[in-house]
């Protein structure tokens, strides 16, 4: 895989929340945390994502908020 986004976690799909337009999936990165992502149904079902699978997610810095309380 090769990505111009350096920001890359791997872990795995530990929950899937399939809807009719988009997917929640949930990763669970090696440290325990886990991460979600919101993708189309679509792109979901041609990763062929499923609990158990390894994948990665991938961050593009621009698209980072950081908020303070």
């Amino acid at each position: 895989m090769q990505l111009s986004a350096r920001n890359r976690l791997k872990g795995k799909v530990v929950k899937l929340d399939h809807g009719p337009v988009n997917t929640e999936v949930n990763l669970q990165l090696p440290g325990g945390e886990t991460i979600v992502a919101v993708i189309t149904t679509e792109a979901a079902d041609n990763l062929g994502l499923e609990n158990g699978k390894e994948a990665y997610a991938v961050i593009k810095a621009s698209s980072i908020m950081v908020g303070v309380d």
